[in-house]
This record gives structure tokens, sequence and C-alpha cells, in this order.
């Protein structure tokens, strides 16, 4: 298969291998290299170097190989299928499920599963899916049955037409929303965490206030780009980390005075309060506009409960409920 690709006008003079991984989301930087250093990507026919700094405007040629058939086991694993046809896959995914394998992971993954459920999808690159959630990260994920439908999904996802709403339950009183623009790369230090650094990838997140609580905000987040822990990375950097969220920050800060149901709660509660709760994208054959939702699971759904119920009981109303007394005022 050959494609061309045109370097836009925002990764002018960077390094050609790091400019395409980040055009092509779907290829590793490692294949990248590899086919640079095979001849498969020429600029005016001619093979270019894997250091080679391209300019915007430039158009290169690319032979991608065609993929060998993926090796990993296929899996009876139990999979919440919202959504299907013969194109599409749409999960539903919980806690604790890895989307494919990895160093540590080579088996009990969604990608095991898929191959299970639809054996053919063995064929295409990482069993077509095209993004994913971290692995304690809930919600919806679409996945390609075919090649035609791999490529028109990360079409959308390249051009920002698929949206994604996610739920979040952050540290802190948080006072109205806000678009964060930052660039997101490795974190210097921690090779397991992200990081905003000047020399990352375009990242943009917006947000807004849902529900404001005594120590910690529910907000409706939407993604604009998809980077690695995008929303965890930003949220830490604006001070307000996801509850939950041991990896990058979160301490599990309790309200004063909480009572031992909420405090047992926000202290068991071992990953990020976040959720991936709609998603919405063109068909990629008819072009229909889909879309879909999925509710937060039962762990996020107990969290507010006791959140609300905290708030509640520390206002006004609540403190005159508990005592037979008015909560403001002197009494006679």
């Amino acid at each position: 298969m050959q494609i061309t690709v045109e370097i836009p006008q925002d990764a002018d003079g960077q390094r050609l291998d790091r400019t395409l991984a980040g055009l092509l989301p779907e290829y590793t930087r490692t294949a990248i290299q590899e086919w640079i250093r095979g001849g498969r990507i020429t600029l005016d026919g001619q093979p270019v170097r894997i250091r080679h700094k391209p300019l915007a405007g430039e158009v290169f040629d690319i032979r991608i190989p065609c993929p060998e058939p993926l090796q990993d086991r296929p899996e009876n694993i139990a999979l919440d299928i919202v959504w299907e046809d013969d194109h599409l896959v749409v999960l539903d995914k919980p806690a604790g499920l890895v989307m494919h394998p990895g160093a540590g992971n080579r088996t009990g993954t969604a990608l095991n599963g898929l191959l299970y459920r639809y054996p053919e999808q063995a064929a295409l690159p990482r069993a077509g899916i095209v993004h994913r959630l971290d692995r304690d990260t809930t919600g919806l994920v679409v996945v390609a049955r075919t090649e035609q439908a791999r490529r028109h999904v990360i079409g959308q996802i390249r051009n920002r037409s698929v949206k994604r709403a996610y739920l979040a339950i952050v540290e802190g009183g948080v006072i109205s929303g806000a678009t964060i623009d930052r660039p997101i790369g490795r974190h210097r230090h921690d090779r397991l965490r992200m990081a905003v650094v000047s020399s990352g990838k375009p990242a943009v997140t917006r947000y807004r206030v849902l529900e404001r609580f005594r120590s910690h905000t529910l907000l409706d987040v939407r993604l604009e780009t998809g980077r690695t822990h995008q929303i965890r990375t930003h949220m830490q950097w604006q001070g307000c980390p996801i509850a939950g969220d041991r990896l990058y920050g979160s301490r599990n800060r309790l309200p004063a005075g909480a009572d031992k149901a909420l405090a047992d709660c926000l202290q068991g509660f071992a990953r990020q309060a976040l959720h991936a709760r709609s998603l919405a994208l063109n068909h990629p054959v008819s072009g229909e506009p889909l879309s879909w939702t999925a509710e937060p699971p039962r762990d996020f759904q107990t969290l507010l409960g006791l959140l609300r119920k905290d708030r509640d009981d520390a206002s006004p109303a609540g403190e005159q409920a508990r005592t037979g007394s008015p909560a403001t005022g002197s009494r006679r």
C-alpha cells in the first residue's frame, strides 16, 4: 500500500521520523524508522534519511508493507459490546482491562478477546484497535473491523471529527471551565509518566464544571487531541489531579469531618476516576453520524453519591436536619 503525506506548517523543521509518527499514529516510530532505512519513504523519488528535517508543504511517498497476521492468542474474554456491524465495534471497557498486549501484559487484553470473537481481525494492525483507554480508565472505545474502516476512523481522529467526552472527578474546587493548550511529552525523569513540556506534541483539552463538592469537582472533559495520558497530565498540571490517580499525584484528600463511608471510599479508590462516557463519529461507509453513551461503573457512581451526601450534609439545610435546630442565627 502506498500513501502520500504532506508536512503541515507546525511540523516545519522537525525530524522526519518524529513528524511522521505524529501524523500516522497507527504506526510506531520504530516502524517508520525501519521504512526510512529500507528506502520506503521518498521525497521527489529519492530516499530520505531519518534525521532529515522536512519543510512545511513537502510531500513524501510512503510504501507501507502489508502487515503480518497477529501472533497474539485469541482468548475467550468477556467484552461488553455496545454496538457492532460489519465495519465497527464499540466496547464499554471496564477498569483493569488492558487494550492490547505489551510488556508484562501478553495475554488477557481486549485485543485477545477481539481475536476470539472476530478471528478475521488478525489481519489488521492491533486487531483494528484505533485508539485506546488507559488500563484503569473506563468507557467507550471504537474498534475497526476492516482496513477501510480502520483508515477512515484514523482519518477522523486526525482531523478531530471524532468527538469524545469524559467524566472526571478531580481534587479541589474548580471555579470554572477552561481550555488547556499545552504540549505533552515523556516525563524527563519518570518514563511511566507524561508531562507538559515545551518539546512535546500539541495537546488541547477542554473542560467545564458539572458539579462541585466540598473537596472535589465533577468535570465534563472534551479532547481535541489524543495524547497518551492527556487528561491525567493536563489535570495534574492545572493543579487538580484526578481522584485516585496515584501516578499523577492524587492524594485522595478528604473533606474536613468526612464520615467513614466517604473516607473508606476515597482511600480505597485505587484508580483514576475517569470515564469515557460518550463517543461520536461518522460511519466509515455510509457516512451516517453515530453516537453512543455509557453510564459510569458502580465504583464511580458510589463515589459520586458519597461526595453528594457529604456536601448536602454540610450545607445549612443538612445541618438543620441533623440537629433539629436552625443552622444559622442566634438561639433564644
